[in-house]
């Protein structure tokens, strides 16, 4: 069966770090051969993989490392995996060798996909509970650390102030679209603002 690819996978794959491609490769091909109807897209500016129009994972490459994301978790993994400090269940992924073999990767592949099939919902995040930190871009960091007054700003936050304007620059479809919101995020934060200020009550 011919592997359902998206260009922009290959795009995203591209730029990335010389130690991050192979790890991409390696589990696009992964997913591909344990679920060879996965269909991929983006999501959140990230490699996504589909099955039966439901996520089925993710993945991404930062500075130093990358990370795996089956989306329904703890539920395919186990509570080990919720013990990973980085994003996904297999913590920070800086070579192929930091990946389970083929047949564990596998195995939990088609896990999450009986999952599917049966109809679970992945689990919600619980009332009061709060989101793991918002990794931040390495470009948005760049811009961000060239200007002092905002830097003083962004590091000052709280968690959910940061995770809103890295949400905003990372949700960006296009490439222009992304360096103009670093350049206004940059611009607001070196005047002390959130990223919702025109929202907040005067």
């Amino acid at each position: 069966m011919v592997m359902k690819k998206d260009d922009r996978i290959d795009d995203y794959i591209a730029r990335q770090a010389d130690f991050a491609r192979p790890i991409l490769e390696h589990l696009r091909a992964e997913v591909h051969a344990a679920c060879p109807d996965a269909e991929e897209t983006l999501k959140w500016s990230a490699p996504a993989f589909m099955y039966k129009g439901e996520i089925l994972a993710m993945m991404a490459a930062f500075k130093q490392h990358a990370a795996f994301n089956f989306w329904r978790g703890t539920q395919v993994v186990g509570d080990a995996g919720a013990q990973q400090k980085a994003m996904g269940q297999f913590g920070r992924i800086t070579s192929v060798d930091d990946l389970p073999d083929r047949e564990t990767f596998s195995a939990l592949v088609r896990k999450s996909m009986t999952l599917t099939d049966a109809g679970v919902k992945a689990p919600q995040k619980k009332k009061g509970e709060t989101k793991a930190p918002a990794e931040t871009p390495e470009d948005l960091r760049r811009a961000i650390d060239a200007n002092p007054k905002a830097a003083a700003t962004f590091d000052g936050f709280s968690a959910s102030c940061r995770r809103e304007y890295v949400e905003w620059v990372t949700e960006a479809k296009q490439a222009a679209t992304r360096e103009k919101r670093i350049a206004q995020a940059v611009e607001w934060m070196a005047e002390g603002k959130k990223r919702n200020w025109k929202y907040e009550k005067c």
